[in-house]
């Protein structure tokens, strides 16, 4: 046992943090974001658990000759999406770290 590290108390702060982690997982999956790109010509909404739940395109720019465009436009569009989303679920992992006031492990390290 490592001096001054009491296991029983270390479970308990790992099992609160899985319980916490799968709260988050679920709210994550209940906030979106949305992503509009080239002035509104395509837009994305994603969740948290980073599934797209809808893409718009404007009919404007749907062209057989600017196929490569639209397919940037998309690209673009969803992975900025992804990275928002992905921001969504950081920001609770955060949030959880910071709320575990878990002890300073730097010992282990040497």
């Amino acid at each position: 046992m490592i001096e001054g590290m009491d296991m029983k108390a270390l479970l308990e702060k790992a099992r609160e943090m899985q319980k916490n982690l799968s709260k988050k997982k679920a709210e994550a999956a209940t906030k979106t974001v949305e992503v509009t790109v080239g002035g509104g010509m395509v837009s994305i909404v994603m969740n948290g658990n980073l599934e797209t739940l809808s893409i718009k395109i404007d009919p404007e720019i749907v062209d057989k000759n600017e196929i490569e465009t639209l397919e940037d436009l998309v690209r673009a569009a969803s992975n900025e999406a992804v990275r928002q989303a992905k921001q969504l679920v950081s920001t609770g992992l955060s949030d959880i770290m910071a709320d575990m006031n878990l002890p300073d492990l730097s010992d282990l390290m040497k």
